[in-house]
This record gives structure tokens, C-alpha cells and sequence, in this order.
């Protein structure tokens, strides 16, 4: 049961490391929002930017 969970999990996450990264993108975006509400784009901007610095890193350690 375990193997197939795992097996499952790999078609969704094959990079744990890119995983996390976007996880704490969305997480600190997230935050952002909360604590600057008046200031939609600069959450906007961290979400973008952030996800696809963690792409791009994740693309050069491969």
C-alpha cells in the first residue's frame, strides 16, 4: 500500500526541493497579501518572481 502511495505522490511531486520552494513562495505571497492588503501587486510580483526563481533554480541543479 505504501509503494502505491508513493508511486501517487511521484506524479504530482517529482522534485521535492522545487516543491517546498513553491510551497514557501505561495506561503510568504500569502502573507504578503494579509499584511499589505491595500497592495495586491506586490504579492502579485513575490508569487510570480518567486516561482520562477524556484523554476529556474530547479532547472540549473538538474
Amino acid at each position: 500500500m505504501m509503494i502505491l502511495l508513493r508511486e501517487l505522490a511521484g506524479l504530482f511531486v517529482d522534485d521535492g526541493a522545487l516543491a517546498l520552494a513553491i510551497l514557501a513562495v505561495v506561503s510568504l505571497a500569502g502573507t504578503l497579501a494579509v499584511l499589505m492588503p491595500d497592495t495586491p501587486l506586490a504579492a502579485g510580483a513575490v508569487l510570480l518572481f518567486g516561482c520562477l526563481a524556484a523554476l529556474v533554480s530547479s532547472t540549473c541543479r538538474s
